[in-house]
């Protein structure tokens, strides 16, 4: 019998769980807010490839789901694949923080460390997902529907929590706190992975309370084999055989009907879920919104535009404006030879009192923007490479203040959030519920690729079809209107089951399995019997 909370129906385990859950989500969110500005600044990567390394890892997160599912049902159980896929996770942020900082070797390690690290984040943040919340619904008795469904309203709460606090609290530390001489990267990675360490320890520190089931085998290997047995014999045989009801019975010549019975309740749910990346690929939008092409230098305090055919020598100074004007070419170009075809130099720059080294890579034969700007009170730069072409055209001018005020966002982010809300929650308590015990993770797995495939239509629509902003909200609106409208039709068919009576349409089905081998047993007998006598 399970400690319960405060008298309650509710587990004392959940309590490990959920906090594990808002460290484990503080640690993720923290560190992918600061990721594009990461590539960019640090890292000294392009706004293209800045935005398809950080859809690629987002996307990764999702799908590697499937894999952490199916160590959980078929091999090591839950609680075991949470802590060892925690460890690794644990590591990842370790690695990751590392390569932020800045005396570790060079660029190219830290590009190395980088994506080790995010690779590792990858494997553990997603193989984890569907097992936390599944371990969580495992803590109820069957009996206890209603307290497992407000479980997962508590749960995603602190998923939420653990965001708003970590993207508020690690630009932060990014931000206003300095190490190496620069904006503190390795500090503001360390924080997360620190929230990580305590959220494993917090999952241990549980571990004589929760309620384990263990794994049951290779059940998705069994699954596969089940549905391409029912494919091969019904192509086989239907010609010759009467018609059945469902297509996979044409797989009860080999495999039992309790496992058909799962698998057709598998599918139907993930046939459902077929419509629903959808609304993920709208709901990214909001973050889509801050990619690095669609960022600009008009909240500028100080900017000097230089333009060199060569680079100068080390320490070169630079004198800056004090205003942002409308800029041209310069009337002079410095002429300097580099050592090398390609040489990293460092550029030491100073302006009112402030210092930056900037640490760039520069070309031969080619001309150079050195463009240096103020944030706050720090200076940062940025180098922008182009062909050695002269031209009058402005580069940079002041942009107007933005008439409409800021308030006018909250309605849509107050109505987004509802929605997610509705739909996150709805779907992980519908995941679990209309699973069969031993799919459980599956099931969450396959509720999370909904968010992957979201992230992927996002990368094709705006990588492929090149169109502006506004234009690409229209078309993921119009687009989630229109599978609203298919989904809403696709739900009129689907015949939910209740929870309580998941086991029961099993057991009638496993009772009707052991009749059958009974009756064939008794009738050998009978027949054995009846030799015997002869």
């Amino acid at each position: 019998m399970s400690k319960k909370l405060c008298g309650t129906n509710y587990p004392l385990s959940i309590c490990f769980i959920v906090v594990n859950e808002f460290c484990e989500r503080f640690s993720y969110y923290g560190m992918k807010a600061l990721l594009t500005l990461y590539f960019v600044t640090y890292l000294k990567w392009d706004k293209d490839l800045s935005t398809a390394v950080y859809h690629a890892f987002s996307g990764l997160c999702y799908f590697t789901p499937i894999l952490g599912a199916i160590i959980a049902d078929s091999w090591l159980g839950k609680f075991r694949t949470i802590i060892y896929l925690s460890i690794v996770y644990v590591i990842g942020h370790v690695v990751k923080s590392v390569g932020a900082i800045p005396t570790v070797g060079n660029t190219d390690v830290h590009i190395a460390l980088s994506m080790v690290g995010l690779i590792l984040i990858a494997i553990g943040t997603g193989g984890i997902k569907p097992c936390v919340a599944a371990f969580g619904g495992d803590q109820f008795d069957e009996e206890h529907v209603s307290e497992r469904q407000k479980f997962f309203s508590i749960f995603y709460m602190s998923i939420n929590a653990g965001s708003l606090l970590s993207t508020l609290i690690t630009p932060v530390l990014r931000g206003d706190v300095k190490c190496f001489g620069g904006d503190c990267y390795a500090l503001a990675f360390g924080v997360p992975a620190a929230l990580m360490i305590v959220a494993l320890v917090v999952f241990i520190a549980g571990s004589s309370l929760y309620k384990r089931n263990p794994p049951q085998g290779n059940i998705l290997l069994q699954v596969c084999k089940c549905i391409g047995f029912a494919i091969k014999n019904r192509w086989r045989n239907s010609k010759h055989e009467p018609k059945r009801k469902h297509w996979l019975d044409w797989a009860e010549e080999k495999y039992s009907k309790r496992l058909i019975q799962e698998v057709k309740m598998v599918l139907r749910v993930l046939v459902l879920y077929i419509p629903l990346p959808m609304f993920w690929a709208l709901f990214d939008q909001q973050v889509w919104v801050y990619k690095p092409k669609k960022t600009t230098f008009s909240q500028c305090v100080s900017v000097h535009y230089s333009r060199f055919w060569c680079i100068p020598v080390k320490d070169h100074r630079l004198k800056l404006s004090s205003h942002c004007p409308r800029q041209t070419d310069p009337p002079k170009y410095e002429m300097l030879e580099l050592e090398a075809a390609r040489m990293e130099l460092n550029i030491e720059v100073s302006f009112s009192g402030s210092k930056v080294v900037c640490q760039e890579k520069f070309e031969d034969q080619k001309a150079h923007s050195l463009i240096i700007y103020k944030v706050d009170t720090n200076l940062r730069c940025l180098l922008v490479s182009g062909p050695q072409i002269k031209s009058t055209e402005p580069k940079m001018e002041d942009v107007k203040a933005n008439s409409v005020h800021i308030a006018w966002q909250i309605p849509q982010y107050v109505l987004l959030t509802a929605g997610e809300v509705m739909f996150s929650i709805t779907g992980l308590e519908f995941s679990y519920s209309q699973a069969p015990s031993n799919m459980k993770s599956v099931l969450q797995a396959g509720w999370l690729l909904t968010v992957a495939f979201g992230n992927v239509i996002v990368l094709i629509v705006a990588e492929g079809a090149g169109l502006e902003q506004w234009k690409e909200f229209v078309l993921f609106a119009g687009l989630l209107l229109g599978v609203c409208i298919i989904f809403s039709v696709m739900s009129v068919f689907y015949k939910y089951v209740e929870p309580e009576n998941m086991d029961k349409i099993n057991l009638e089905d496993t009772k009707e399995e052991d009749e059958g081998d009974g009756k064939k047993s008794s009738m050998m007998l009978d027949k054995t019997g009846k030799s015997t006598k002869l």
